[in-house]
């Protein structure tokens, strides 16, 4: 049986991966037909290399077999409720995975085995608040999830996922112990205060909204910056950069509520696409209407019904987990 440990071939392109993936997730649906059997077939005897890559994703009924129950519990938990207890949807979930981040997935230390095996995380859409041994509030966001290391010397919240809100509370301990949140790119250490800390692809963003919080980046922590109430910043592994202003309600999230003012379409519905399964995006000449308004997290569907009542535009689904928000006809 193949281990997770063992990364992909580095024979296998990503690329040729991802397509194999599309393919078998195809196979596995409800409606697929002889044609796509015979597309499949054709790709596949293309090239050795798509064959190889077919031969590999072949190998996940046992790698499922292999994966501990607490993230197939979690993984289950994200398929439609008509296809819970199927292990061919648990499958097809594993190559659409495979399909959105390619051969990383597969390997015991991508992001998605280090998040499920957190000690708190939220799946999509959801958000939890928790307290922490000290007093400390920390509201988790939609797919987050963090460790809690405290020692004698510090208080460490290591943010693998998604991004947090923390109300810092005072150490009970006799001997001070900083409070700070651990990112790739560096830590963020409280300084009394309300903040919080988003993981980017690229980078980490902190905004404050009480007291003070110095950001280190990880490579480089002579660059360290502190930011005040009102700020904002994001750094990556070696500076920190765009510092300004944090706008009003910017912590609306832990409330379930996105504001918006002003907001460009495309990036209101990325950031509605983060509480949500499947793929929403909309087409460029919409792209860059502007929305102002109150939009719920915690019901996506109907801030997109919201949406297109206040905008000259309209929904298209292929599914509820794919949607494309286009102009309205006429308009």
């Amino acid at each position: 049986m193949s281990s997770l440990r063992e990364p992909l071939s580095p024979e296998i392109a990503p690329a040729v991966l991802a397509r194999a993936a599309q393919w078998m997730a195809r196979l596995w649906s409800d409606n697929a037909s002889a044609a796509d059997t015979a597309a499949c077939a054709a790709w596949r005897s293309a090239h050795p290399e798509h064959e190889r890559a077919w031969a590999r994703l072949q190998c996940f009924e046992q790698q499922f077999d292999a994966i501990p129950r607490q993230i197939t519990r979690s993984a289950l938990s994200e398929l439609p409720p008509r296809s819970h207890g199927t292990r061919r949807r648990a499958l097809q979930l594993l190559g659409v995975i495979a399909a959105g981040g390619g051969s990383a997935w597969l390997a015991h230390e991508s992001g998605l085995w280090q998040a499920y095996s957190a000690d708190y995380h939220t799946a999509t859409g959801q958000t939890r608040s928790i307290t922490l041994a000290d007093g400390t509030a920390v509201v988790l966001d939609t797919a987050s999830a963090i460790d809690v290391r405290y020692s004698t010397s510090e208080r460490r919240i290591v943010l693998h996922a998604g991004a947090i809100l923390v109300t810092s509370a005072r150490d009970p301990a006799p001997r001070h112990r900083p409070l700070l949140v651990q990112t790739v790119h560096g830590t963020a250490t409280a300084l009394g205060t309300r903040f919080d800390v988003r993981l980017n692809k690229n980078s980490t963003g902190v905004a404050v909204f009480e007291g003070a919080v110095a950001l280190r980046p990880s490579l480089a922590p002579g660059n360290g910056v502190q930011l005040q109430a009102g700020q904002r910043a994001s750094y990556g592994h070696d500076s920190v950069q765009a510092i300004g202003g944090v706008p009003d309600n910017a912590a609306a999230w832990a409330d379930g509520s996105l504001v918006a003012e002003s907001m460009r379409l495309d990036a209101l519905l990325a950031e509605l696409a983060r509480y949500r399964h499947g793929l929403l995006r909309c087409s460029p000449d919409v792209a860059a209407l502007r929305v102002t308004g109150v939009y719920s997290l915690l019901d996506t569907d109907r801030a997109l019904d919201n949406l297109a009542a206040s905008l000259p535009v309209e929904l298209h689904a292929r599914t509820r987990y794919w949607v494309t928000v286009t102009r309205r006809s006429g308009a």
